[in-house]
C-alpha cells in the first residue's frame, strides 16, 4: 500500500477539526459478501490442518472389541459366563475394561464389548478368534468397534474397479528350454556394487546380464529359480524374464531377510529394525503375494527367535512358528490359525516340516520326571502318528532326506547332569541317530550310537545313505550308512583321519565333497559313493563356501570377501573334481545358482535313463568335441584377429618413425644418432672405478 504524502496527512487533520462532534461515531465497515456472491473455496483447503486435527467420534475405541455369537444365558449364569470367556479372551492381551448388555429380565443379550490396552491386542483378538466354535451352538463373529463406521460408509451405489492394464512379462521359466541344459548364475562383487548372472557355457561363461547396483547387499534366486530377489534399503524387488525386467517391488524399509515358500506363492520379508512393540499394524515380518505384490499379513517378531521364523509346508497350504509352550500353525489363503487355535506343546524346542507331506516333526525337552519325546503330527487332523521317548536328552536336532522316505533325529545325550541357579551342565555327551523309517507301518525307529562328537550330518538327497562327520580335528573321521526296509542301518564305508567339516551331496545323489572350510584351509576330496572311491582331491586356500549346480556336474567353490578379505575369487570343478576355471575377482562376495523345478519324468523313467547312460554317452561326447572344436577354432581365430591388429599398429609406428627421420636428425644437432646406436664401433667405452671399502679377514693357521 503507497504511503500518502504529508500535504494529504495534513489536510484530512484540518477536515477532521473542522466536522461535526456527532459524526464522531461512524459507521463500522461491513464485511458481508454481496448477496449473488458464491464462495467456492470448501473448509478443507482453508483450513486442512486443523480439520485433519478435528477429533473423531471413533478416537479411544481403537482398542475396543464387539463378540457377537455369545450364549444368553439368565442373572443367575453371567458370572460364569464372564469367567469363561476372560479365561480365552486374556489369552491375548491385557483387558481393561468388558461390558455386557442386558435385557429388562437381566439376560445377555448375545454380545460383548472388550477393551484392551492397546489396538495391537484388538487386532489379535480379531484375527484369532473371529469364527471361534464356542460351542456346538455358538460360533463368535468379532469385530473391531471402528469397524461400524467404516461399514456406515459404504457407497449407496457401487462403482465397479477400474481393471489395471496387463503387464507383460515375457516367459519367466526361459531358462529351461536352454538345448545343452546349461545353469546360470549369479555373481556379487566389488563389494555388493556389482550384480553379474552368467550361463554355464564351456569352456567361457557366457555373461547375460551384468549392472552396477543392482542391490545393496546381497541377491537370493527363489527356490524354483522363477525369480531373482535384490535387497534394498526400501524393500526388496523380484526380477525375471530374459532381460531380468522387474516383475515386483515389496515395500518394507530395513529388510534384512527373505524366504520363499516352496511353491513360490509367497515371500516372507523380516525387518529387525521394526519395532514390534508398536501399537498400530505390526511391521516386522511381513507376508506377500508373489504374483500380485499384495500384502497379506503382518506380525510382530520376538528378537530371541532364529530365523526362519516361519516354516512353510511342502504344498505352500500352511505355515507355522514356535512360541513359549505352543505351536501356531496358519492356513493359506486365509492366513489365520488352523482351526482358529495354537496347538499346546509343553516345553517344545524345535519342530520341521516334511518336504513332501504336511506332517510336522517336533521334539519337547526333558521336564522334572517326563523324559524328552520326539512327536510327529500329522495335519490338518492334528493326529499324532508316532511319539518316541528319550532319556538323558541335552539336546536334539532335526534332519528330514529329501523324498521324505526317513527322518534323522541327531540326540546329544548326558551321562551326569548339574544343575546351578541359572545355567544347566552337562558332562558324559554321547550321540544317537534315530532314524525313522517314514514309509513302514507304523513308522518304526531305528537307532545308532556313536560316541565321538559329530560334527556335520547330510542325507544323501535321492538315495538312502547318509554321512557323519565324528571325533575331534585334526583326527576327525568320516562315515556312510545305508538305510534299508526293514533293518537297521548298517555302516557300508569309513575314512579315517580326514580334514573336513562340512559335507556337500550332488543334487542327484551318489557324489559328495569332504570339505574342510576356512580354518581347515579348504581341503577339498571328492568321493563317487556307488563304490567309495575317491576320484580326486584338491584344495581352495581358504575356501569359504561350496555350491553345487542344480545337475550336479559342477561345483563351484568360492572365497566371499564377507569372509576372508584377501584372495576373493570363485574356482569351478567338475564333478570328478577336475579343475576348469579360476576366476578372480575384486572383492568377491557371493555366487549362487539358479535352481530349477523338480523333472516331470517320473522316478522309474529317470531310472531306467541312468540304466542306459552309456548308450547316450556317445552322443554327449560327440557333441562335446563339436562344441571344444568350434571353441578352439573361435580362440583361434581370435589370436590371430589380434595378432593381426599389432602387426597392423607396429607398421604404423614404424612409418612414423621413418618420416620423423630428418626432424630428429635437426633436433641432435645433425648427428644421425640411428646409425650410431646401431653401430657400437664408433661409440667410446669409458669405464670408471670407485673404492667402497676394504676387508681384512684374518685366517688361522
Amino acid at each position: 500500500m503507497a504511503r500518502r504524502k504529508e500535504s494529504d496527512r495534513v489536510q484530512q487533520n484540518n477536515d477532521d477539526s473542522d466536522s461535526n462532534p456527532n459524526d464522531e461515531l461512524e459507521e463500522e465497515p461491513n464485511f458481508d459478501d454481496p448477496e449473488e456472491y458464491e464462495d467456492d473455496i470448501s473448509e478443507q483447503d482453508l483450513m486442512g490442518d486443523l480439520i485433519r486435527q478435528r477429533p473423531k467420534e471413533t478416537d479411544g475405541v481403537e482398542s475396543i472389541v464387539v463378540i457377537d455369537g455369545v450364549p444368553q444365558v439368565g442373572p443367575e449364569r453371567i458370572e460364569k459366563l464372564q469367567n469363561v470367556l476372560r479365561k480365552l479372551f486374556q489369552k491375548f492381551g491385557k483387558i481393561t475394561n468388558e461390558y455386557y448388555p442386558l435385557n429388562a429380565d437381566g439376560s445377555t443379550k448375545g454380545h460383548v464389548f472388550i477393551e484392551y490396552s492397546n489396538a495391537n491386542e484388538a487386532l489379535e483378538v480379531l484375527k484369532g478368534t473371529n469364527g471361534y466354535k464356542f460351542d456346538k451352538n455358538h460360533t463368535f463373529t468379532v469385530n473391531l468397534l471402528t469397524d461400524f463406521e467404516k461399514y456406515n460408509d459404504i457407497l449407496d451405489k457401487w462403482e465397479n474397479p477400474v481393471p489395471q492394464p496387463f503387464k507383460e512379462q515375457g516367459c519367466l521359466q526361459y531358462y529351461l528350454l536352454e538345448q545343452d541344459a546349461c545353469d546360470q548364475f549369479s555373481v556379487v562383487y566389488e563389494q555388493g556394487d556389482k550384480v553379474a548372472v552368467y550361463l554355464n557355457t564351456q569352456p567361457e561363461p557366457s555373461l547375460l546380464e551384468e549392472r552396477p547396483r543392482w542391490t545393496e547387499t546381497l541377491v537370493r534366486w527363489s527356490p524354483l529359480g522363477t525369480y531373482f530377489a535384490t535387497f534394498h534399503a526400501k524393500g526388496i524387488a523380484l526380477w525375471g524374464g530374459e532381460k531380468f525386467q522387474q516383475i515386483v517391488r515389496f515395500s518394507h524399509p530395513g529388510v534384512q531377510f527373505i524366504d520363499f515358500s516352496p511353491c513360490e506363492k509367497y515371500l516372507v520379508s523380516f525387518s529387525p529394525l521394526a519395532d514390534s512393540r508398536a501399537t498400530d499394524e505390526p511391521q516386522a515380518i511381513i507376508i506377500w503375494d508373489v504374483l500380485s505384490g499384495v500384502k497379506r499379513r503382518a506380525f510382530n517378531a520376538d528378537k530371541s527367535q532364529a530365523l526362519p521364523i516361519f516354516k512353510w509346508a511342502h504344498d505352500d497350504k500352511y505355515f507355522a512358528r514356535m512360541g513359549l509352550d505352543m505351536l501356531s500353525v496358519y492356513e493359506t489363503p486365509s492366513f489365520g490359525l488352523l482351526d482358529k487355535k495354537s496347538i499346546k506343546v509343553q516345553g517344545i524346542r524345535d519342530f520341521a516340516w516334511s518336504p513332501t507331506d504336511n506332517t510336522i516333526a517336533y521334539w519337547v525337552g526333558e521336564e522334572k520326571d517326563t523324559p524328552a519325546r520326539v512327536t510327529l503330527l500329522e495335519l490338518p487332523s492334528r493326529n499324532e502318528v508316532r511319539v518316541k521317548n528319550l532319556f538323558s536328552v541335552a539336546d536334539c536336532k532335526m534332519y528330514w532326506q529329501k523324498s521324505g522316505d526317513y527322518l534323522c533325529v541327531k540326540v546329544d545325550r548326558y551321562a551326569k547332569l548339574r544343575k546351578d541357579k541359572s545355567d544347566i551342565k552337562y558332562s558324559g555327551i554321547y550321540y544317537n541317530l534315530e532314524v525313522f523309517h517314514m514309509r513302514e507301518k507304523q513308522i518304526p525307529v531305528d537307532s545308532v550310537e556313536i560316541k565321538e562328537t559329530i560334527q556335520a550330518f547330510a542325507w544323501e538327497p535321492v538315495g538312502t545313505k547318509f554321512a557323519v562327520i565324528h571325533g575331534e580335528p585334526p583326527s576327525t573321521s568320516v562315515s556312510f550308512y545305508e538305510v534299508k526296509t526293514g533293518q537297521t542301518p548298517t555302516m557300508v564305508k569309513k575314512y579315517e583321519r580326514k580334514p573336513c567339516n562340512q559335507l556337500y551331496w550332488a543334487p542327484s545323489g551318489q557324489f559328495i565333497v569332504l570339505a574342510g572350510l576356512r580354518a581347515m584351509s579348504g581341503t577339498l576330496e571328492f568321493v563317487d559313493t556307488h563304490d567309495f572311491t575317491v576320484m580326486n582331491t584338491g584344495e581352495h586356500f581358504m575356501a569359504t563356501d561350496v555350491e553345487w549346480d542344480p545337475t550336479g556336474r559342477y561345483v563351484a567353490t568360492a572365497v566371499s570377501w564377507w569372509g576372508h578379505k584377501v584372495d576373493n575369487a570363485y574356482w569351478l570343478w567338475s564333478f570328478q573334481g577336475r579343475i576348469l576355471k579360476r576366476v578372480a575377482l575384486d572383492k568377491f562376495c557371493q555366487l549362487q545358482w539358479r535352481p530349477r523345478p523338480p523333472s516331470l519324468l517320473p522316478a522309474q523313467q529317470i531310472k531306467d535313463i541312468k540304466k542306459s547312460l552309456k548308450k547316450y554317452s556317445a552322443q554327449f561326447e560327440v557333441k562335446d568335441r563339436l562344441k571344444m572344436s568350434k571353441a578352439s577354432k573361435e580362440l583361434v581365430e581370435k589370436r590371430r584377429k589380434l595378432m593381426q591388429e599389432y602387426e597392423d599398429l607396429r607398421k604404423q609406428k614404424q612409418d612414423e618413425y621413418t618420416e620423423q627421420r630428418r626432424q630428429r636428425i635437426e633436433l641432435r644437432n645433425n648427428v644421425d644418432t640411428d646409425e650410431t646406436e646401431g653401430r657400437g664401433g664408433e661409440l667410446e667405452e669409458e669405464t670408471v672405478e670407485f673404492f667402497i671399502k676394504e676387508e681384512t679377514t684374518f685366517i688361522d693357521e
